[in-house]
């Protein structure tokens, strides 16, 4: 079932990063500016636009660059600043001169736009962009100090001149302006009522307004317009006039005209993309707070919502019940059916469980077939009996789904605040525990958890024996899922899964018993035994002339473990014929962000030794680019639950597109998760994402059945429909 959690919650500098691959063709430079605080984030070329490295601006504040600014130029990039503050303006947009690192001045256009605002409708913070535009404004400059202007605009590149006499009314072009309007002095006559015919019609009531202003009172203009050439062709051009006076009157205007699609296109990409980019981000924000497929509150936001509760249970004197509810049976009907079937269910059920509450009460789905309930402003725990009594009728019985009768029930743990005096995971916790006291009860009813005897704890302190056991009578194995690139079918690694073969359930599956040692020692002597598995495994391939790499999951408390790079060399000691760049960690990114300084320095430490590492599900932590950045990762593993939708949902579309161009930025690659069909490996590709891992591939397999499928993929290499 897809376990979808959320993306990121604070996206600093994704819209930067974004940004960049979008315009890099143009030689933009990127900016990102905090306005409260007035730290500035930006990108290399923005920094070797005034001549500098961005180490050397680090940190950056906003006064740090308005000194930067020309005296004369920094009004007037303050005062259009703040119009656009005060929504005067859709954008921010001027000309101003930097300083150089080599103390001359370098002209840059600066565009930006607010995307954020404080819950006071403050400006929050602001995003933009840099042209250079120094060697536009220097033949500007030229064009208005030298008096040949004529023969000067000929050697601009799409620049050409005009004169137009205001006594005989003769209109002069260069042969440049005649380029500009695809035709020649041959074709074509000027004369200004023919060259103000060919404007746009919004553009041509501006011209003639501008040349009347110039013609009869003397004002200049430099506009930028709309305009037809005679072939019928549409260009964005910039003319500017300047007005020759003789005893006060006008008596000649002079301009220039200037071919400026290409800079116009490229501002109306970049408009569109921050329109695009503002969507995208809405709809990250949404989907860090909010399960995607029911729309109720995600872990994250009900983490939130659970420490309210409690603070205001403090403050109320009420009891808060915490209930922790797991459907029965599940896995079979999502198996059995599909997961459209299992998606709607699902639907189902968490409405239902949502009717069955109060006003005020919070409904969270936590992944795959788990819900929270927070019930709150309880006198005693006993006003809670008829709701949970509600919740359970509100799923039991048959559920028609999409034309079949689901039977279906629910299992529910429950924990009561203050009465159990713990922290919100250790809450959550406890009433899982007790969930799962309930299922073993029958299910289909509800178990309170016992604090005093703490059964559930008991119970699972038997788990524990018994997986410990397990580990010690040989019980566990390694699966292996095949990775290839999907631009010519070659195998580049397989990701090591490992699996219980239990004397009397048979294969269990890793979600079936590696939560109960989540936070043991046991998980640790776990993961040591896989690291240790997958090098025999690799020597025992390397025997028969196969180097295959093995990507291994590491857990947050492994990594995390002060002896993790110890042992790792002690295992890699014991298998000196072996390569360790074969070898290759996966963390997740919510563990690699629990203790960022901890797990970059393991991380850099084991890369070191030749192991590198993959961030394992990206988009499903908080996806902090900060972070990011200081990772020394080599691939990042998109989360499966956006492949295997993105074909019908845009949302996750957009988030794989733009996690894989956020790799780009950081020289990662990219592995896709969940690729079921070849509908999934066409999509990836043309997004630009080459390496893929799904049952479209190969479902995971013993060790031992791994170089006879290799075999048969060479023969015949081919995405399936491995969805069902």
């Amino acid at each position: 079932m897809i376990n979808k959690t959320s993306a990121v919650n604070t996206l600093k500098n994704e819209v930067i990063e974004r940004l960049e691959l979008v315009i890099n063709s143009t030689g933009a430079a990127i900016w990102d500016w905090q306005v409260q605080t007035g730290d500035v984030t930006f990108n290399d070329r923005w920094a070797e636009i005034i001549g500098y490295s961005v180490d050397e601006l680090q940190p950056m504040h906003f006064n740090t660059w308005s000194s930067s600014i020309h005296p004369d130029d920094f009004k007037a990039a303050e005062s259009k600043i703040q119009e656009h503050f005060r929504g005067e303006t859709e954008f921010y947009e001027v000309e101003a001169r930097m300083k150089h690192k080599l103390g001359h001045y370098v002209w840059v256009l600066a565009t930006g736009k607010l995307i954020e605002w404080d819950d006071a409708g403050q400006p929050q913070r602001m995003i933009g962009a840099h042209l250079d535009i120094s060697q536009r404004k220097h033949n500007e400059e030229q064009l208005l100090i030298n008096s040949q202007l004529l023969n000067e605009s000929q050697k601009i590149a799409k620049v050409g001149g005009w004169k137009l006499d205001l006594t005989t009314g003769d209109l002069f072009w260069t042969d440049e302006t005649y380029r500009i309007h695809d035709t020649s002095p041959e074709e074509f006559n000027p004369t200004v009522d023919a060259g103000v015919g060919y404007f746009l019609p919004e553009s041509k009531k501006i011209i003639s307004e501008a040349l009347d202003q110039a013609i009869n009172q003397g004002i200049g203009y430099d506009l930028e317009l709309e305009t037809y050439t005679t072939k019928g062709r549409l260009i964005d051009v910039r003319t500017t006039c300047s007005v020759t006076l003789e005893n006060g009157t006008p008596v000649r205007l002079t301009g220039i005209f200037q071919d400026i699609s290409l800079h116009k296109s490229d501002q109306r990409k970049l408009k569109e993309n921050n329109i695009a980019l503002e969507k995208a981000n809405s709809a990250l924000e949404l989907s860090a707070h909010y399960d995607s497929l029911t729309g109720f509150p995600n872990r994250n936001l009900l983490s939130d919502r659970l420490e309210h509760a409690l603070i205001r249970s403090k403050r109320n004197k009420k009891t808060v019940a915490i209930a922790f509810i797991d459907l029965d049976e599940f896995k079979v009907i999502n198996d059995t059916h599909g997961h459209n079937v299992g998606d709607e269910l699902l639907k189902k059920v968490a409405n239902n469980l949502m009717g069955a509450l109060r006003a005020g009460d919070t409904l969270s789905r936590i992944g795959g077939d788990e819900f929270v309930a927070v019930i709150e402003e309880l006198t005693n725990t006993s006003e809670s009996e008829p709701i949970i009594a509600r919740m359970l009728e509100s799923v039991s019985g048959v559920l028609l789904v999409e034309g079949k009768l689901m039977k279906i029930s629910a299992s529910i743990g429950v924990t009561f605040y203050p009465s159990d005096n713990a922290s919100p995971d250790q809450l959550l916790r406890h009433a899982d525990q007790a969930m799962y006291i309930a299922k073993q009860k029958g299910k289909n009813c509800s178990h309170i958890f016992d604090i005093e005897n703490d059964v559930a704890v008991k119970h699972l302190n038997e788990e524990l024996s018994r997986i410990a056991q397990a580990l010690k009578n040989n019980e566990f194995t390694l699966y292996y899922q095949p990775k290839v690139d999907l631009r010519n079918y070659e195998i580049i690694g397989v990701e090591a899964l490992i699996r219980w073969n239990h004397p009397d359930k048979g294969v269990l599956v890793p979600d079936l018993f590696l939560p109960t040692v989540k936070h043991d020692m046991l998980d640790i002597e776990i993961g040591k035994w896989v690291i240790h598995t997958a090098m025999e495994q690799l020597q025992s391939w390397q025997a028969l002339g196969y180097d295959i790499p093995i990507s291994v999951n590491i857990s947050p408390l492994h990594i995390e473990h002060a002896e993790f790079v110890n042992d790792l060399k002690d295992i890699l000691a014991q298998y000196p014929s072996i390569n360790p760049k074969l070898l290759e960690f996966e963390v997740l990114e919510s563990s690699a962000l629990n203790d960022i300084e901890l797990v970059s320095k393991v991380m850099k430490d084991c890369s070191e030794l030749g192991v590198c590492f993959s961030i394992d599900d990206f988009g499903t932590g908080y996806s902090s680019l900060t972070y990011l950045k200081r990772l020394p990762a080599k691939y990042l593993k998109i989360d499966q639950s956006f492949v295997r939708d993105m074909l019908i949902d845009k949302d996750d579309k957009a988030i794989i597109q733009g996690i894989i161009e956020l790799a780009k930025v950081f020289n990662l690659n990219i592995v896709a998760e969940g690729v079921e069909t070849p509908k999934h490996g066409e999509a990836l590709l043309a997004l630009g994402s080459y390496v893929a891992q799904g049952f479209g591939i190969a479902r995971p397999m013993p060790g031992t059945k791994l170089l006879s499928w290799i075999g048969d993929w060479k023969q015949h290499p081919c995405l399936i429909d491995g969805s069902e």
